[in-house]
């Protein structure tokens, strides 16, 4: 999702707050950003950078598809292999020492069947060893309006030809980034109980949305979704990040202000959410994400990161460990390089 105003924008905006950062020596893996130039909306290195350069400890971070400079020759299937092409010059391209797309989640049609193993095996090779899924967007809602119009076909989570490519996950080593809405989670809860061996990560916590059908409607979605994400959580191959609140889909209104919320505002206003999913997936299968600069749109990288910090004030060394970095590290197999608090 593009922002609705220029990240120029919004840089303007955030300079309204700036806080001190909370704990600026804790290791960070931000398992979920990504980078695009479609103009006025550019997000490449030099603003990544800037980003992670404004007082947390990243450490490494992942790449998420966002359709970016796909190939425009050869075969169709093979595309999307431009992404990968793109990010992996952006991260050769960075001279800090941050870990710049340590993980590259790219985008293969598994509508494909067997076929797609192609296109997995051609993304492979050309990420260096970075490439580690992808992601195949999965919202869909009839109701939501133009929100709609990249999202797939209803159902694609239950369609054969997609699932026979699913199955080739797998045996590469590959796990899976599910984008979708709350009223599809049985779907997936499905899809990981037929694949147990398939490594699934839920992006945007399940995103319960505060929109079209949904706005006004908080505690019933609320309910709604976790008892999706309760059932989600029986199967131990999937995983979840703990992020993506700030995306106007969830209707919490944080873009519309002529201020931008503070930490404290955020953390509260999100915690019933953050603390469901810990309780419900445990640490180890949760991990705090950024969703830049898609979440820019609600608050500043700092802001955000301080917002999870107080969300997890009473947690222990442990859990705070696997949110901000183990989790991450394990399941996209980013090594322990640098986890030294």
């Amino acid at each position: 999702m593009v922002p609705a105003r220029s990240l120029a924008e919004l840089d303007r905006w955030h300079a309204d707050h700036v806080e001190e950062v909370i704990e600026p020596d804790r290791p960070i893996v931000d398992p979920h950003h990504h980078l695009w130039r479609r103009e006025p909306y550019v997000y490449e290195l030099p603003e990544l950078l800037a980003d992670l350069d404004s007082g947390h400890d990243v450490r490494a971070t992942v790449f998420v598809q966002n359709n970016a400079r796909y190939r425009t020759e050869g075969p169709e299937a093979l595309r999307p292999v431009g992404e990968t092409d793109y990010v992996l010059g952006m991260a050769e391209a960075n001279s800090s020492p941050r870990r710049i797309c340590a993980g590259i989640v790219g985008y293969a049609d598994l509508r494909l069947g067997t076929a797609v193993r192609e296109v997995l095996e051609a993304h492979r090779k050309a990420g260096g060893g970075r490439f580690k899924g992808i992601r195949q967007q999965a919202q869909y809602h009839p109701e939501i309006g133009p929100l709609a119009r990249l999202a797939p076909a209803e159902g694609l989570l239950l369609d054969p030809p997609f699932r026979e490519g699913f199955a080739e996950l797998a045996p590469l080593g590959l796990r899976f980034d599910a984008w979708l809405y709350f009223t599809q989670l049985g779907e997936l809860a499905a899809l990981a109980g037929a694949f147990p061996e398939t490594r699934i990560v839920v992006n945007h916590i399940g995103a319960p949305l505060g929109i079209g059908p949904y706005a006004g409607r908080r505690n019933e979605v609320f309910d709604a979704w976790r008892s999706g994400m309760q059932a989600l959580a029986r199967h131990e191959n999937v995983a979840v990040k703990l992020g993506g609140l700030g995306m106007p889909l969830m209707g919490f209104g944080f873009e519309t202000r002529a201020r931008p919320p503070d930490s404290v505002e955020l953390a509260d206003t999100w915690r019933p959410y953050v603390a469901t999913c810990i309780e419900t997936f445990g640490a180890r299968r949760c991990m705090f994400e950024s969703n830049f600069p898609v979440d820019k749109q609600s608050c500043s990288y700092r802001t955000l990161w301080n917002a999870f910090k107080r969300l997890t004030a009473g947690a222990s060394r442990a859990e705070k460990d696997a949110l901000f970095q183990g989790t991450a590290r394990r399941l996209y197999d980013l090594g322990s390089e640098g986890t030294e608090n």
